[in-house]
């Protein structure tokens, strides 16, 4: 017989109770954790304690390396070698869960506690169907019989924001974009109605229209189910905006908490106050740039450039359609809109790295859709290109001096004693001490990685930098340094930007220009200042709207949240 899965029942078994708070959900108690390596033992979590109350939304705040995912992890139970837990309580609903009891975690984990983990790429099985995957724990569990499960799973791909909801249950992962696999990954952790949420940065691949659209429906299923909340995240806005209460973390100790609206108006701690300084969004604005003055021609032109790409099923999908600007030198134009808009189909197309189906760019006078052969790959030291993910982008295998060096051998410039110094000149341009130059990218933090990237594209003395969404992989207060940087070297080397970001209150900070895309036109264009203060497209105004944020008001008030309703059991 087909169980109610709208409301689980759950075989949990019997584990002695200790003592939290009546009305406490979630009780830790001077958590303790570390992580053994070849160095010695490293302290991730240094006698951690924090209660959550059922249908409360906490955030837990702090950049990569203060313990968040860590003690995430240890809440469920998924604390993997070289980790472990070396002192300190779990209790959950009034029961203790110890460090080695699998058989308690597992009978809670998806059906009284669920996980959004962070990279749903590495989360959700690769040969198996997206369907499948969601109905996973109401199968192993008992809480369904196929059929029901399979349908409730549907449902959730849909409630979770996925269009074609029968077609994506039917899709494999690679068949999804990475914000379509982060709905898969909410969906799942929601299936089996739990008690408790854990989303580990649960939107940190999304787009700020996407991310805005699925939190809101994880706070609309969580608030109507009472279920209560821990979210996980970097992002000080994105916590400002959904949280009842902030926990501030750093070096594995919480360094503040309290009430989000009270703690963002008066931050007591100096780190609280530097996460706050950095944040894009909450952080004070100093005003918009003053866009170069007009009259020299343009550095790069891009004109009427379309772009369609063939799927195997032989349908085509118009990626580029008509899109053209122009780039002055010194300037930086933002290129902005939703994952899928075209924006960095229209940069490798500016970057001769895609051909287009027709348009034209032009490079500092020069046709760059017309040039072939040595011709272009001359033209190619003027404009170089800095990823989203340097860790991806950078050779595990070298050393930073050999990464940096690259394109100078690619070219033959120099002999080996000039690239020497050249390397020694790139890395203190980037603000790198030359004894990074023996490092390898795993040795480096990802802000550090990001700058050896900008150092190899400044290697060639190049006029433009295509920069694709250059820090949405960092935390805030290294995005600030970043930025920092990237306005510092455009001065003085009179660099021009063609910036890609879906992240508007980053666009806002460094452009001068900005042009907004949608499904592969722009629909909008104009000084920063106008997007911003005066936005004319209804799409525009739709994505300054998702910001992070910006549903508080000048006073850090909060927009009051939704009524919750009790605690199911």
């Amino acid at each position: 017989m087909t169980l109610d899965i709208s409301a689980p029942s759950r075989a949990v078994p019997p584990r002695p109770t200790t003592e939290a708070p009546s009305d406490v959900l979630l009780a830790v108690r001077d958590l303790r954790v570390r992580y053994r390596s070849g160095q010695g033992p490293v302290t991730a979590l240094a006698g951690v304690s924090l209660d959550l109350a059922p249908g409360e939304v906490v955030a837990l705040v702090g950049e990569s390396g203060s313990g968040k995912s860590t003690l995430g992890h240890a809440l469920l139970g998924l604390l993997a070698p070289p980790a472990e837990i070396t002192g300190g309580r779990i209790v959950f609903d009034g029961a203790e869960l110890g460090p080695h009891d699998e058989r308690a975690w597992r009978a809670r984990r998806g059906t009284r506690i669920g996980f959004v983990p962070q990279d749903p790429g590495l989360s959700l099985n690769p040969v198996r169907r997206v369907g499948d995957q969601v109905a996973e724990t109401l199968l192993v569990h008992g809480l369904a019989e196929p059929k029901a499960a399979r349908e409730r799973a549907i449902r959730l791909l849909a409630e979770a924001g996925l269009d074609r909801p029968e077609l994506r249950a039917a899709q494999y992962p690679h068949e999804l974009s990475g914000g379509q696999r982060q709905r898969v990954l909410i969906a799942s952790a929601l299936i089996a109605a739990p008690d408790l949420v854990i989303a580990d940065e649960p939107t940190s691949a999304l787009d700020a229209t996407v991310a805005r659209r699925v939190l809101d429906q994880l706070t609309a299923q969580t608030t109507a189910r009472g279920t209560a909340v821990l979210l996980i995240t970097h992002d000080l806005a994105v916590a400002a905006e959904r949280a009842d209460r902030l926990i501030v973390l750093n070096g594995g100790e919480i360094v503040e908490t309290g009430p989000t609206a009270e703690l963002l108006a008066a931050p007591r701690h100096p780190y609280t106050r530097r996460l706050l300084a950095a944040s894009p969004s909450l952080a004070p604005f100093d005003g918009f740039r003053d866009p170069p003055a007009a009259g020299a021609p343009p550095l790069l032109t891009v004109r009427e450039v379309r772009k369609r790409f063939h799927a195997k099923a032989g349908a085509a999908v118009t990626a580029v359609d008509g899109v053209g600007f122009e780039l002055r030198r010194g300037e930086t134009l933002s290129l902005v809109g939703e994952s899928g808009s075209g924006k960095s189909t229209t940069a490798r197309i500016a970057l001769r790295l895609t051909a287009p189906d027709s348009g034209s760019v032009v490079f500092d006078g020069r046709d760059l859709t017309r040039a072939r052969g040595a011709r272009l790959r001359a033209l190619r030291q003027r404009f170089q290109v800095v990823y989203q993910n340097p860790y991806a982008s950078l050779d595990p295998r070298w050393q930073v001096s050999k990464i940096v060096e690259e394109p100078l051998r690619a070219f033959g410039v120099g002999d080996r004693a000039a690239r020497r110094e050249r390397v020694r000149e790139l890395l203190d341009q980037v603000a790198l001490p030359e004894r990074f130059a023996q490092r390898r990218p795993a040795e480096l933090s990802g802000g550090q990685r990001q700058r050896v990237a900008i150092a190899r594209a400044l290697a060639l003395h190049p006029d433009l930098l295509v920069l694709d969404e250059p820090v949405s992989a960092l935390d805030a207060s290294i995005q600030a340094q970043i930025l920092e940087l990237l306005e510092r070297l455009q001065a003085e080397l009179d660099l021009s930007y063609l910036f890609i970001s879906h992240d508007l209150a980053v666009v806002r900070r460094i452009s001068d220009r900005v042009a907004v895309m949608r499904h592969g036109r722009i629909v909008e264009t104009g000084t920063t200042a106008d997007i911003f203060g005066a936005p004319q497209h209804d799409y525009t105004r739709e994505l300054l709207a998702a910001i992070p944020g910006g549903r508080r008001t000048a006073a850090g008030e909060q927009t009051p949240r939704p009524e919750r309703t009790a605690a199911h059991g």
